[in-house]
């Protein structure tokens, strides 16, 4: 269990509260109005937005302190992140703490997992050489690799069409439960959360609430999320 312990984020001047526990080993949508807070949230759990008040716990062990490297937390960002000057195979094995000549092993490694994700064949590629959807697969096989308990997702997919969108929403989530990790993602869109979401929590302003499972949430929104939801 993934537990905000009565604890307050920081973005600039803008503070986020949230006291809420999110279940280990599912998907949790994040959602809410733009603004409300919900890449502060995400940005929170991973330590790179400052944390000024309370606790958050992993599996009952506090990682409040621990810089962004030392938490069991990968994340995929809106921009993919993915270093210009470098190949694939080269992005993709920093997952493992690869310099920039990976050994045979964590080659081998790293062309299993980017035919997992559809890009076999093209670990010698630098990303301005592959589509969007491409850059993504790339970044979304780092995240994987990576083995951490809790994968964070930032709408990486927002600016793929909504066919793709869709389709890397499935394949990051299955590929996510495969591994066994737990998955919180923001998203703008509600059909996302119904989609592939067991639990939505909502960013409301200054305060992100305890998540409340998907149709209930949808069929019967929170208050606060009424007029949102339309």
């Amino acid at each position: 269990m993934l537990w905000c312990k009565d604890v307050e984020f920081l973005q600039g001047a803008y503070a986020l509260a949230a006291d809420l526990q999110i279940e280990a080993g599912r998907v949790t949508a994040i959602i809410g109005p733009s603004g409300a807070g919900k890449s502060t949230l995400l940005g929170g759990i991973a330590g790179f937005v400052p944390q000024t008040g309370g606790a958050l716990l992993w599996k009952g062990s506090d990682i409040t302190k621990l810089a962004p490297a030392k938490r069991p937390v990968s994340m995929l960002f809106q921009d993919n992140n993915l270093f210009p000057h470098l190949t694939v195979m080269q992005n993709v094995a920093l997952a493992l703490g690869s310099k920039l000549n990976p050994t045979a092993s964590v080659r081998q490694r790293v062309e299993d997992m980017l035919a997992q994700v559809g890009l076999d064949g093209l670990s010698e590629r630098k990303p301005a050489a592959l589509s969007g959807g491409q850059q993504s697969r790339a970044a979304l096989a780092r995240a994987l690799l990576q083995d951490r308990d809790v994968m964070l997702m930032d709408e990486p997919f927002s600016a793929l069409g909504p066919g793709l969108k869709a389709e890397m929403l499935d394949l990051s989530v299955a590929l996510a439960k495969e591994a066994g990790r737990t998955v919180v993602m923001v998203t703008h869109d509600p059909s996302d959360a119904a989609r592939v979401a067991d639990a939505i929590l909502g960013v409301s302003p200054n305060k992100a609430w305890a998540p409340i499972s998907t149709q209930d949430f949808l069929n019967d929104p929170p208050e606060a999320f009424v007029d949102y939801l339309g």
